[in-house]
């Protein structure tokens, strides 16, 4: 503190000498009228001290205080926000009413704020009055900043609408790039979203967007019915600038036809050591056609316990012009290999194509959602790939930690296939955010408890204290310190796991600490037959939406009593990949649409790989609730 103070003093030092003595800028500078009660603010591009030198000089006290601002311009060009602050400070009770000088001081006054990292308190500053009448550049200013801190704070709706205020003030090029974030922004989020702020918002044309917005997301799988509601929104919104051109990914999407087949065929492991883990998906997959069964459309299911490749072509001889699955890896795999076999292969001398060869290359392939991924992604316009992915949801924990406003997460790890590789994922998402690595810590099940202490930075703590001991004398009582650089902390572990590891970080956590919130994955979810412990308490979880509305089928639980949470959520995944089937081309098409099944709120990459975005729910007394 006593440098910082140091360094502000001599730009008071500087108004005392130059008033005494005179003092004549530095001939690369450029020169300033000091008297000129008009001279421009949008840019600072002499130093510092040539402004406070002028300032001195200035006998007009509008002109002194105009070349003050610049001055703290200045120094936070120069990222030196407490030079700044001190002499804004200085003008606080000065300034006349004048709109341009009241806003920029409350401009450069946000400016110190966000360059302290104060990024809310710089929001609050930064308000100018409607009624002000500014040079474009400076309300350009206003908007460029509060977009910014917006991005900052993670408020896309009103980054949004801050960038919908900005246009206004920008080139024709500019605003266009200013559409394009808009767009970005607004299509990415879920439709209830949009329609509330659409009913509380009065400005025409961000009102324009949001509607947009939620007509492309709720009428995207019907391309007709989008049609006719764009041509009314156009009607009513002819100025509008998507109105003149609709977005390049709407385009697409009114574009492209849906799939309506009317021969569905669902390859799964319906025998064999595999035909538990496929059982509840079969389900899941009848229960959605029996809730809206249509008899243009028939279901027939294929067994690939023996050969999936076999089960494929039996399907496409049957005429099937969609198909569901296979469901493992290596299924999936043999029928990617098939259908990559080339166009009426030529036989050589050692080898011919097989029967299934000649069935796959011959018969045109229908479109195709894998229920799961593979290594050997083949990205095609017709196929899609859907999974549970443990690896995913991790990833979807990284956003939502980043969004929840989290800097330095730590992540504790079970020490095993998934465990690395759902930290992994975390950390490449977590890097594509922050620009900054999670710290990982992996655990054994027999170190568990020195894993949490060395993470934690106790052990640290506990060979102070010995050592401190050893020179003092067993008579010395001190308590041991936890760290206090991280802000959360993300348990990968099984539900075996989790009754164990979340005692260790309690007891671990010094009484010196704010405990930091605690985040999992579905994987750590105690089954709801077993009575969950009080230790869970507010740990925040993320699973499958069906799984945390306490919205399961009654019927489920009737029928298959012994199902636990994994062959519910396989049930929910084979309910949503029917209910998908129809809308895939057009959730490809248009990646904001995204569409709220029981496993996620689900959206298509160009790749074809369905991402998920899970619910979020919080043990409290024992039972995990929605939040």
């Amino acid at each position: 503190m006593l440098k910082s103070q140091n360094m502000i003093k001599p730009t008071i030092a500087v108004l005392l000498l130059v008033s005494l003595w005179g003092c004549g800028s530095r001939p690369s500078q450029p020169t300033i009228v000091t008297d000129n009660v008009t001279t421009s603010l949008a840019t600072a591009e002499a130093t510092p001290a040539v402004y406070m030198a002028q300032a001195a000089k200035a006998s007009e006290p509008m002109a002194r205080q105009r070349l003050l601002l610049l001055a703290a311009k200045a120094y936070l060009n120069n990222n030196q926000p407490e030079s700044a602050a001190e002499i804004l400070n200085s003008l606080q009770a000065k300034l006349p009413a004048e709109p341009e000088l009241q806003a920029e001081y409350r401009y450069l006054s946000a400016r110190v704020l966000e360059q302290q990292g104060h990024i809310g308190d710089a929001l609050t500053k930064l308000q100018f009055n409607s009624a002000w009448q500014l040079p474009q550049w400076q309300w350009n200013n206003y908007h460029q900043m509060r977009v910014r801190l917006y991005e900052k704070t993670k408020q896309p709706i009103l980054q949004a609408r801050e960038l919908s205020d900005w246009s206004g003030y920008l080139s024709a090029e500019e605003a266009h790039k200013c559409y394009q974030q808009i767009w970005s922004l607004l299509k990415s989020l879920p439709e209830d979203a949009l329609e509330a702020q659409a009913n509380k918002s009065h400005d025409t044309m961000y009102l324009g967007w949001l509607q947009l917005a939620y007509l492309a997301k709720h009428y995207a799988v019907d391309p007709a019915s989008l049609v006719s509601h764009l041509d009314s929104w156009q009607k009513a919104n002819p100025s509008h600038p998507a109105a003149l051109q609709l977005p390049a990914d709407l385009q697409r999407a009114l574009s492209t036809k849906p799939y309506h087949p009317q021969r569905i065929a669902v390859l799964l492991p319906l025998t064999g050591e595999r035909a538990d883990i496929a059982e509840p998906l079969r389900q899941g997959i009848v229960a959605a056609y029996l809730a809206e069964p249509d008899e243009n459309i028939s279901i027939n299911f294929y067994d690939t316990a023996v050969a999936a490749d076999s089960a494929y072509q039996q399907a496409l001889q049957n005429g099937a012009d969609f198909i569901i699955g296979p469901l493992l890896p290596n299924a999936v795999d043999q029928v990617l290999k098939l259908q990559q076999s080339p166009v009426n292969p030529q036989p050589t001398a050692t080898s011919a194509p097989t029967p299934q060869q000649n069935v796959a290359t011959a018969m045109p392939k229908p479109p195709e959602l894998f229920l799961n991924h593979t290594s050997r992604l083949v990205v095609d316009k017709d196929k899609y790939y859907f999974a549970l992915s443990p690896t995913q949801e991790s990833a979807d924990a990284a956003q939502r930690m980043y969004q929840d406003g989290i800097e330095r997460p730590l992540l504790l790890v079970s020490d095993d296939n998934i465990g690395h590789r759902m930290a992994e994922s975390f950390n490449v998402n977590w890097q594509s955010l922050t620009d900054e690595a999670a710290e990982v810590h992996y655990f054994s099940a027999d170190k568990m408890r020195d894993t949490v202490q060395d993470a934690l930075g106790v052990s640290d703590s506990q060979t102070r204290i010995n050592q401190i001991k050893n020179l003092l004398g067993n008579q010395i009582k001190a308590d041991f310190r936890s760290r206090r650089d991280i802000d959360a902390i993300y348990m990968i572990c099984s539900n075996q796991a989790l009754p164990l590891l979340k005692p260790y970080i309690d007891v671990n956590f010094s009484v010196f600490a704010e405990p930091v919130p605690i985040y999992t994955s579905s994987r750590a979810r105690q089954d709801d037959s077993h009575q969950t412990v009080q230790e869970l308490n507010n740990i925040t979880m993320s699973d499958i939406p069906w799984l945390l509305q306490n919205s399961s089928d009654a019927n489920v639980a009737a029928l298959w009593p012994s199902w636990g949470n994994t062959q519910k959520r396989l049930y929910a995944m084979g309910y949503d990949s029917l209910q998908l089937v129809n809308k895939l081309a057009q959730m490809r098409a248009f990646p904001g649409y995204q569409f709220n099944g029981r496993t996620g709120q689900l959206s298509v990459g160009a790749d074809g790989v369905l991402n998920r975005q899970l619910q979020w729910g919080k043990y409290w007394h024992g039972v995990l609730r929605p939040q």
